[in-house]
């Protein structure tokens, strides 16, 4: 890379980072400036955690191949019954077996 193609990544960077910054100030901005926070604006903060685990784990489930997407259906299986702790053991014990047995 030469020097006007590293500029232009810090530009990007630097673009990303303000953007961020805005985004994440003008909420607080927003919310501080309401008396009560409006139903409807509580049920969308209150999606946010799950829209944003979907955006982690969907690429991984689609593209990610058999032994990763068994391994989530497993998590998921255990999670809804057993502690974080356990939904970790068990993924990982799956894409383990299947990568190192089955492959």
């Amino acid at each position: 890379m030469d020097n006007a193609e590293h500029m232009h990544l810090i530009y990007i960077i630097l673009a990303a980072a303000f953007a961020t910054f805005l985004t994440r100030i003008g909420g607080y901005v927003m919310i501080t400036q309401m008396k009560r926070i409006p139903p409807r604006m509580e049920a969308a903060l209150n999606s946010v955690p799950a829209a944003v685990l979907s955006t982690l784990v969907a690429p991984a489930f689609v593209s990610g191949g058999w032994d990763v997407a068994a391994a989530m259906l497993v998590a998921f299986a255990i999670g809804l019954r057993f502690s974080s702790l356990w939904m970790l053991a068990a993924g990982w014990l799956v894409v383990m077996a299947i990568r190192h047995v089955v492959m």
